[in-house]
């Protein structure tokens, strides 16, 4: 029996199945934090939980222990109790959590609902809600535009002119092109992986799960070698939600982008990069520098980001789901299906940015007002039993062949994840190779060590710090 990644607290399997109603109820209910021991937001730096967290009852804050600790069950019961639920997001602004999967993708494809609140009639710049946000993470105020005007904050004209530039560098062959250089690059980082290992024992998130993407994503923008370890450090610092963190890093990544752009500009190459600026050049100037900058900046963090962390959960739930691995196993063309099993089943993006309503519209029957806020919850979306058979299951066949994808965990409509296509490659790539290369592969913690001690919790995110592993465990 394959069970849910919260049923036993880590994604082993247990004897129990979660009923209809809760979808996902753990087997083993995680320990309830206290505003003493919850990080904010899940960091390393062990602190309390934002005063109000809790003040608005009926209105479940993100920051709750009860949503950070298992989010597969907390935000599977907010998913039965209605398709809409309000919330409050993690600044204590209200929001309208959208649950359903049917209704995630109905939303999702809706042109009424806008990522840039500014678009709205009566916010305008002077009220714009994202400025609270910016303060609370500690963004210098003059470093706004490289945050609310980017690819992923933007609707069309500009998200249409925008994503055009980049697009043709993820196209379905340019992808299939790449495969062999990907492929190139995990059989290095596989076989160094024994070099790393103390006392047996190697992290599959630092020196390979990381490593992979990262460089694929670099190669690909025309990120120099040597600048890859400052990149690390960046996606870190703006992952771990810590204001000091971020305020910190956010003008040093900032400078660091304008100085490669410059460089680059003199001495221009096959990459990403230059066509960029080429396009800027040739454009008239349609290109801003804030937007170039914009666009590297998200290109290279979340073309690394998203991607380890979907090869590290994976191989997680492989390595406690024997049965679904010996699928792998047999039939190693199953890879693609199975990649989207495990986005779907535990994938590290478990919800969206917000989208903002231009209009009072109803959406399954909850009249939504001018200007409010909705949040995708893609972990209650992509475990609704109305629209999938025992959502809790791990299932690599899950996914029918040659169909179009049946889960949420890359978006959907015009925003869906332009370099989707990569991170599957990159993961089937990853997966095929690391369970090939070395088929004594287990893990060096229990599963339950793993969930107490190397989960972040972190709103929105199912992500694992370390994965220790034992390359070869069994002579």
């Amino acid at each position: 029996m394959t069970t849910s990644p919260t049923e036993s607290r880590a994604a082993t399997p247990t004897g129990s199945t979660a009923s209809p109603s809760t979808a996902s109820a753990p087997a083993t209910t995680p320990s309830a934090a206290t505003s003493s021991d919850t990080t904010y937001p899940a960091t390393t730096d062990r602190t309390t939980l934002p005063s109000y967290v809790g003040l608005h009852p009926g209105e479940p804050n993100l920051m709750e222990p009860e949503l950070l600790d298992n989010p597969y069950t907390g935000y599977g019961t907010l998913r039965e109790q209605a398709p809409l639920v309000r919330a409050r997001f993690i600044d204590d602004s209200p929001i309208w959590l959208v649950t359903r999967f049917d209704v995630v993708r109905e939303v999702m494809r809706d042109q009424r609902f806008v990522n840039n609140p500014t678009l709205v009639p009566g916010i305008g710049a002077d009220k714009d809600p994202r400025a609270r946000l910016i303060e609370l993470f500690g963004i210098p105020e003059d470093l706004t535009p490289y945050l609310a005007d980017t690819i992923l904050t933007s609707d069309p004209p500009d998200h249409t002119r925008l994503r055009r530039l980049v697009s043709r560098a993820f196209t379905a062959r340019r992808i299939q092109d790449l495969r062999p250089r990907v492929e190139q690059i995990t059989d290095a980082l596989l076989e160094r992986l024994p070099d790393h290992a103390e006392d047996g024992v190697v992290d599959l998130v630092e020196h390979f799960a990381y490593p992979l993407p990262i460089t694929v994503i670099c190669e690909l923008v025309g990120i120099d070698e040597e600048d890859r370890t400052l990149w690390r450090r960046f996606g870190a610092d703006l992952a771990s939600l810590n204001p000091k963190r971020i305020g910190a890093t956010m003008p040093e990544m900032i400078a660091h982008i304008h100085e490669v752009i410059d460089e680059r500009r003199a001495a221009l190459r096959d990459d990403l990069l230059s066509g960029l600026i080429r396009a800027q050049d040739d454009d008239g100037g349609r290109l801003s520098d804030v937007e170039m900058v914009t666009l590297v900046l998200t290109l290279v963090l979340a073309g690394h980001e998203t991607t380890a962390h979907l090869i590290s959960n994976g191989t997680l739930a492989l390595l406690t789901h024997p049965d679904q691995r010996r699928l792998i196993d047999e039939d190693p063309a199953l890879l693609p299906r199975a990649v989207h099993e495990l986005m779907r089943w535990c994938g590290p993006i478990q919800a969206t940015q917000l989208r903002y309503a231009m209009e009072d519209t109803e959406v399954a029957g909850v009249q939504v007002r001018q200007g409010e806020a909705l949040m995708f919850s893609l972990v209650a979306a992509n475990h609704d039993p109305r629209h999938y058979t025992g959502p809790e299951r791990l299932d690599l066949t899950r996914q029918p062949a040659g169909r179009a994808e049946d889960h949420v965990g890359f978006g959907h409509g015009m925003h869906y994840c332009l370099g989707a296509s990569l991170a599957r490659q990159e993961a089937e790539v990853a997966y095929g190779k690391l369970l090939t290369r070395y088929p004594d592969l287990e893990l060096a913690l229990t599963p339950e060590q793993l969930e107490d001690q190397e989960r972040l919790r972190q709103p929105g995110t199912w992500r694992l710090r370390r994965l220790p592993l034992k390359l070869h465990a069994r002579s």
